[in-house]
């Protein structure tokens, strides 16, 4: 799209809006086909494998399995949803929506590669996009925001490529589904392999992001356009997530569990704190980005538990996330739009105003609170049964209760952003203001669907994520 002639900003909007609805359409097909049957389990299915670079002995090497498939339909999905929800950018229309392309790109290249050397260039590619989208199209501080951004990143992949580089010296191969089945132990001292399970962790820690490397990310979203937020949020995260258990569970099992207790001591801080700090933000995209580290403490729980119940549901949970929070972020954005305040205590009684726009948000809210019948309450009770029977770790019971106060805290800053927002008198200054038009209101509702939808019919989803989750937890035997 970058090199068509000159287009007017609506025909910009259609053709991205087709661009994001053919891989939605593809990865819905890919889904339906995929086969769930336990003798799957493991086996990487639609797959593509060609010869690329002879020399690092490097291959063209995509597919999808049970732990990939849920994060190329999230991204596809909030893809369209961040199209839609740009379709009222003005400002270098084309150049918006070809970085906000080239962004969704990436982060689908990264779930679907199966070479070492493909996963990182996609894996460091996405870092171009958001850069441009926050600086040019952010608010605030939005330089500082997206070179921070770019600085963490950069930090990370450097740990990343230097693990790759450690594991193709030792190995010679790039291909992760081989490296996964192979006992590294033969190939690496003790030492050395401890030394390059940390290297890819501290890298995917930045992204998903962890404590302490937390702090790029509430400056990332407050001063981003709201669509940089929702795929942010939504997809972008849960790359950090994913690749610990693509690389670091699957072929550093050992020093997964030796050292498991103090990822899991790194996943109560981010839960405890992450929600303690968003109880005091009065920014209301800075209060989002802050759940987030705190609900992907949930997802370090669930996967350095080690037992299977608990990592399907750190898999469920990023999923969930992705929906809810992406969906948080696009009604905030419409909040903003309509209202031209972000400040919490600038803002009140909307619910009289923007009734719409008050009950997707609350709906969406409650998925957060993990209420039943949302995506939200399923993965977080899968990860905390699952992280309470796993015997794997000890003291893993002892973490589980530590990181059930962060679902107290988190029905907190939801009840208390509701209260503060759309309910109370309404302002004087807001009586003019508009509800969420018809598209916001169609976007919000498929993403309601989809979260109920998994809420109560889960096996929907968990059939496809146990294909990829039962062989990394047969090997602790969890």
């Amino acid at each position: 799209m970058a090199l068509w002639p000159r287009l007017s900003g609506r025909a910009i909007k259609i053709s991205s809006l087709l661009l994001t609805l053919v891989p939605l359409v593809l990865s819905l097909v890919v889904f339906a086909g995929f086969d769930r049957s336990s003798s799957m389990a493991g086996v990487i299915q639609f797959e593509e494998n060609l010869p690329w670079i002879s020399l690092l002995n490097a291959n063209y090497h995509l597919g999808v399995d049970g732990l990939s498939l849920p994060f190329l339909v999230l991204t596809t999905l909030l893809g369209v949803l961040a199209v839609l929800i740009s379709w009222k950018v003005d400002l270098r229309v084309k150049e918006f929506f070809v970085w906000l392309l080239i962004l969704q790109t990436s982060i689908t290249g990264v779930f679907v590669s199966l070479d070492l050397l493909l996963f990182f260039i996609f894996w460091e590619l996405e870092l171009i996009p958001m850069y441009f989208l926050i600086s040019i199209w952010g608010a605030g501080r939005k330089e500082y925001s997206a070179l921070k951004y770019v600085l963490y990143t950069l930090f990370g992949g450097a740990f990343i490529l230097a693990g790759i580089l450690i594991l193709f010296f030792a190995t010679g191969s790039l291909d992760i589904a081989s490296l996964a089945s192979t006992d590294l132990n033969n190939f690496l001292r003790p030492a050395m392999m401890v030394l390059t399970f940390f290297m890819f962790f501290i890298g995917f820690a930045i992204k998903l992001p962890a404590f302490p490397f937390h702090t790029w990310l509430p400056d990332a979203h407050t001063d981003a356009p709201t669509a940089a937020s929702v795929i942010l949020a939504g997809t972008l995260l849960k790359m950090g997530g994913y690749a610990m258990l693509r690389l670091n569970v699957a072929m550093f099992p050992d020093v997964c569990r030796d050292w498991a207790p103090l990822i899991l001591t790194i996943a109560v801080i981010n839960v405890i704190y992450g929600a303690a700090i968003t109880l005091k933000q009065t920014d209301i995209k800075r209060l989002i980005a802050y759940s987030s580290v705190s609900h992907m403490g949930f997802v370090l729980l669930g996967i350095f538990t080690l037992g299977e119940i608990s990592m399907n549901g750190a898999v469920l949970q990023m999923f969930s996330h992705g929906i809810i929070t992406g969906l948080l972020f696009a009604i905030t954005g419409v909040v903003m739009h309509n209202t031209h305040e972000r400040d919490i205590n600038k803002l009140g009684g909307l619910a009289k105003q923007m009734p719409r726009t008050a009950i997707i948000f609350i709906l969406a809210g409650l998925g957060a609170m993990a209420v039943p019948a949302t995506s939200g309450f399923i993965a977080e009770v899968s990860v905390f049964l699952g992280s309470f029977q796993s015997s794997v770790v000890p003291g893993g019971q002892v973490f589980t209760m530590l990181c059930l106060l962060g679902l107290v805290l988190a029905a907190a800053y939801i009840l208390w952003t509701v209260q503060r927002v759309f309910l109370g008198p309404g302002l004087e200054k807001f009586q003019m203001v508009k509800d969420a038009d018809k598209t916001e209101i169609v976007f919000s509702l498929v993403f309601l669907v989809v979260m109920f939808g998994v809420g109560l019919y889960p096996q929907i989803i968990v059939d496809v994520i146990q294909t990829g989750v039962a062989p990394l937890a047969a090997v602790f035997g969890g």
